[in-house]
């Protein structure tokens, strides 16, 4: 990284060895790192390595532990592999010319990456609550979110992140809430046509206007636009890894699939094989099968409206098998008491809650006349 004026490097470490200048990502090598034994038998091989160390300032830079890859300098010049070349270590230090992979060539916002997966699974605990409010790209407006901002606004104290669309963010939701966005990027028909056949709906650059958490897409496998919807996640999953925003890939399952541990394996350990950084699914029975066989956190769709005790054990049974989460729509804004409802659904998510516990949190927020009418 360089001074103000762009001209002298700014040296934070010990035994600096080389650097890339501030117009390519601005970080320097520094042999003091343990990752470096010998730098000449480390780097004389024409593979991928490790950024050692950064320059510790805030300018946007590759990160320890991010890749890049090194060739030895030669006579006739550097040898490169293809990548975009971005600095060097002097040959009285080892002699390499670094360039970035053509694959890698987009890792400043890695930390971006991590600070908004954060938000929407909690480091404290590693759990997730979500609020899905997306349903009317394709119900329209559905029982619960005629209208959207009575709806969502009570809920929001209680939910880890909200899932919905870019028209309702801007329409029904305060921007002076805190809380963090999964954004919709997908749709295109309606409950009236065949629900598969999706597209991007978003361009990434207004995501980045909404300054969301992660962008949300529907995968169909087994439809007849499976192919379509899956290219649409991997376009999506390079959208975001070049500026830094998580993919979550919601496993669509149509009314002729079964929900059974066999499909939803399939279809979420495709959605992590494509780099989708969190998938959302449906509980099953064997649901640990599911889980094992995704390398990526599994949050637990709520589904269609059930009764509330039915619910609550869906929530607890999700989290029992390996799930990060729920991300909860219509069980919550179409129950009678929704804010008693989210409440007992971030009681058995973070609070490791029993379901008696968390239906008499439920119970304790119904007015009157709900408990008349359960009772």
């Amino acid at each position: 990284m360089f001074d103000q004026r762009g001209e002298l490097p700014l040296l934070p470490f010990e035994n600096p060895i080389g650097f890339v200048p501030a117009s390519k990502g601005g970080f320097i090598l520094n042999q003091s790192d343990r990752q470096v034994a010998s730098l000449f038998d480390v780097f004389r091989d024409t593979v991928s390595h490790q950024v050692i160390s950064n320059t510790g300032f805030k300018s946007p830079c590759l990160t320890k532990g991010e890749s890049y890859r090194i060739s030895p300098l030669w006579s006739n010049g550097p040898q490169l592999h293809g990548g975009t070349p971005i600095g060097f270590v002097p040959a009285s230090k080892g002699g390499v010319y670094i360039e970035l992979s053509p694959a890698k060539e987009v890792l400043t916002m890695d930390w971006g990456m991590k600070n908004r997966f954060a938000r929407i699974v909690k480091s404290e605990d590693g759990r997730a609550v979500m609020l899905a409010v997306d349903h009317g790209y394709f119900l329209g407006p559905t029982g619960g979110l005629e209208e959207p901002r009575k709806t969502i606004e009570p809920l929001l104290p209680y939910a880890d992140s909200v899932m919905l669309t870019r028209g309702v963010l801007r329409t029904s939701v305060d921007p002076n809430s805190s809380v963090p966005v999964v954004l919709r990027v997908s749709g295109g028909t309606s409950i009236l046509q065949d629900l598969s056949n999706e597209d991007i709906t978003v361009s990434i650059e207004d995501v980045l206007r909404l300054n969301v958490s992660a962008m949300a897409l529907s995968i169909f496998v087994g439809s007849e636009h499976e192919r379509e919807t899956l290219v649409s996640l991997s376009k999506l999953v390079d959208e975001g890894e070049r500026y830094g925003i998580p993919v979550l890939a919601v496993t669509a399952v149509g009314k002729d699939m079964a929900r059974d541990a066999r499909y939803l394996s399939l279809a979420c350990r495709i959605a992590a094989e494509l780099g989708a950084h969190i998938v959302k699914t449906y509980y099953c029975e064997e649901f640990g099968k599911v889980v094992e066989s995704c390398p990526v956190p599994v949050i637990v769709a709520g589904g269609k409206k059930i009764p509330e005790l039915d619910a609550l054990r869906l929530a607890a049974n999700a989290i029992q098998g390996g799930a990060v989460g729920v991300d909860m729509g219509r069980n919550i804004f179409q129950s009678d008491s929704p804010v008693g409802m989210i409440r007992a659904v971030r009681a058995i998510v973070h609070e490791k809650a029993s379901v008696e516990q968390a239906a008499r949190i439920y119970e304790s927020t119904k007015g009157p006349k709900a408990r008349r009418a359960a009772g």
